[in-house]
């Protein structure tokens, strides 16, 4: 029978070799994933009131949020929208902050709603195959290409 090391070293392999054969665009599906993860684990510690628990869960998905969601964002390329999710994500740290400190679940899913948004839009936006190119887009050469950010 495997022990709960030789588990835990299984689980890093895997997300090792995920992340490594994993494109820009996989990535951030990815960080999206970790921190609802990380969410979901934050609000069923607050339920049973496991304080340890729910201060690693929550120091996590905000690890995940500011190191990784907010840090990939690119003002430069995604303009706008970079900025409107840049602003977004420091309302996410907040709130999670204040959840962790007043154990409060109600803050935790509503940033889990709003991570659970962005996240199906991203889906979305990963989802779509360009069109073949028959000459029909030559109008669009030379244009900037629009981008959410650094990947």
């Amino acid at each position: 029978m495997a022990t709960q090391a030789e588990l835990g070293a299984y689980r890093s392999a895997s997300l090792d070799a995920s992340i490594a054969g994993a494109s820009p665009h996989q990535l951030i599906a990815m960080l999206f994933q970790g921190a609802r993860t990380a969410l979901a684990r934050a609000r069923a510690a607050m339920l049973q009131k496991n304080v340890a628990a729910r201060g690693e869960a929550i120091s996590k998905a905000l690890a995940i949020i500011d190191d990784g969601l907010k840090a990939s964002l690119d003002s430069e390329k995604g303009g706008d929208l970079a900025e409107k999710l840049h602003a977004l994500y420091d309302y996410m740290i907040r709130q999670l902050t204040i959840a962790g400190l007043e154990n409060n679940v109600a803050k935790v899913e509503e940033v889990d709603g709003l991570l659970a948004g962005i996240e199906d839009a991203w889906r979305q936006i990963g989802s779509v195959r360009p069109l073949a190119d028959n000459g029909a887009s030559s109008h669009l050469k030379g244009r900037p290409s629009i981008s959410y950010g650094k990947v």
